[in-house]
């Protein structure tokens, strides 16, 4: 198989990029789990497990069991072109190679959204939950002491910021693993609050089983899995070649969908509330999971899981900081930004990486001082990612099938073809159920980077 940039996936090629470009080879494959990880976070289910136990009837581990599947056919897409265009950007490289450069700059453009808004997201979540712990401190204060300890590691160095993730990760997991142990003794004891099967089939209060009810839930689940695709970002800066980085893709979704399900179904027999309950008092929606846990085992595991929150939705952001500055970085190198965001010192991006830290810090710190400023950076933030991985899906099409396809070369019409139409089926859908507010940001930044596109025509760049 060979490479976009003409060489064998993850071989010479790459590494003669990697060299001229400044990045250096120093992740493991344990190093590009932990990335992954850290930026979907273990416990991601937590802020939204009420809101999807209320729309699913009850049927919570099994909405997480059918959006793991879901986003699956997106991790197969991220690791087929990851093997061909072994590339710094993710989607941004894969839509120039199978789509065209034009349509690679829109892919990469809508991709920042996600990219550069993700982390602002989580350190607002940060800011929130320590706030919620010490209500003296503004959460605007505590979410830029996020920004500021995270940015300081990412501009140490990727391995640096690997390694003091992996901590945050394995503190993290610690945690689940605690709440686990006391569910499963607090359900041998006194029970289940719920029937055995009820996370799986629903809990009868809002009528039968609803198919319908489950999959309207799953795409506001697959919302959880945002950030495994960062994996991709730090295919030159790996090890062992671009096949580590699509097995860590795909390693890294199943274990983060095995964590979603078996904590779900857990907390969804603690949950003394039902889901009609939940329907009908949306304000307890947020809280439900908290709830729970303090009802059925204690307010010490409360603050404990809360802290354990507000650290590692810190250390996503970092995750996604240094994804969004290899995003700069592989644009900037194309000519598609200001060509200073493409150096590099020591081998790591800083001035993109800077450039993304402002972004994030002055969108993070601006909706932790609004009502609703959170709703409207995740409306925002999922429109660019699903946009970005449909675009991935139609790559693996225009890469496979209709290049190499072209030109004689050997097509898998079910993995090259049927995967990535489904997948792009899944991420449209999710697409159309996203609010209407989200849908007019996303087209008015769509439109924003097209005549970007079209005034970097006019100045003669490629596309």
């Amino acid at each position: 198989m060979t490479s976009a940039d003409g060489s064998g996936p993850g071989t010479a090629g790459a590494s003669a990029g990697t060299e001229r470009d400044g990045l250096r080879r120093t992740l493991g494959f344990r190093d590009l789990v932990v990335y992954g990880l850290l930026f979907i976070a273990p416990m991601a289910p937590v802020g939204v497990y009420g809101a999807l136990d209320a729309r699913s009837h009850g049927a919570v581990a099994l909405v997480y069991l059918c959006a793991t599947v879901a986003m699956a056919f997106t991790a197969y897409s991220y690791a087929q072109m990851v093997q061909v265009v072994p590339r710094a950007g993710s989607v941004f490289a894969y839509a120039r190679a199978g789509l065209g450069k034009g349509t690679g700059f829109i892919a990469g453009w809508m991709a920042m959204l996600d990219y550069l808004l993700i982390p602002a997201v989580a350190y607002l979540f940060s800011g929130i939950a320590m706030n919620a712990l010490v209500p003296s401190v503004p959460s605007w204060v505590w979410t830029a002491l996020a920004v500021v300890v995270t940015t300081l590691l990412n501009l140490w160095g990727v391995r640096a910021a690997a390694r003091v993730g992996f901590a945050v990760l394995a503190m993290e997991i610690a945690v689940l693993l605690v709440f686990v142990v006391a569910a499963v003794v607090v359900l041998v004891q006194d029970g289940a609050a719920r029937d055995w099967l009820s996370p799986l089939t629903g809990d009868g209060t809002q009528g039968a089983f609803s198919l319908g009810a489950v999959l309207g839930a799953v795409s506001v689940a697959v919302l959880s899995y945002l950030g495994f695709d960062a994996i991709a970002s730090f295919a030159e800066e790996v090890t062992g070649g671009s096949r580590r980085v699509a097995r860590a893709v795909l390693f890294c979704l199943v274990l983060a969908g095995t964590l979603f399900v078996v904590q779900t179904y857990l907390v969804a027999l603690l949950e003394p509330a039902s889901s009609a309950e939940l329907a009908d008092q949306p304000e307890k929606q947020g809280s439900a999971f908290y709830d729970a846990v303090d009802a059925s085992v204690g307010t010490w595991l409360h603050d404990l899981v809360a802290v354990s929150k507000a650290i590692g939705a810190a250390f996503a952001a970092l995750a996604g900081q240094a994804a969004a500055g290899r995003l700069l970085f592989a644009m900037a190198r194309e000519r598609r930004l200001p060509k200073v965001l493409s150096r590099t010192d020591s081998g790591v991006p800083r001035v993109a990486l800077l450039s993304a830290a402002v972004v994030t810090m002055v969108a993070a710190v601006w909706a932790a001082d609004q009502a609703e400023g959170l709703d409207h950076l995740v409306s925002v933030v999922d429109i660019g990612a699903l946009t970005a991985f449909t675009l991935l899906h139609a790559s693996v099409v225009g890469w496979f099938v209709v290049k190499r396809g072209g030109e004689g070369g050997r097509v898998s019409w079910w993995r090259h073809l049927l995967l990535p139409v489904v997948g792009a089926a899944v991420t449209i859908a999710v697409i159309v159920e996203a609010s209407g507010a989200a849908q007019v940001v996303g087209l008015v930044w769509l439109a924003v980077g097209l005549v970007v596109l079209f005034v970097q025509r006019g100045r003669g760049i490629e596309g």
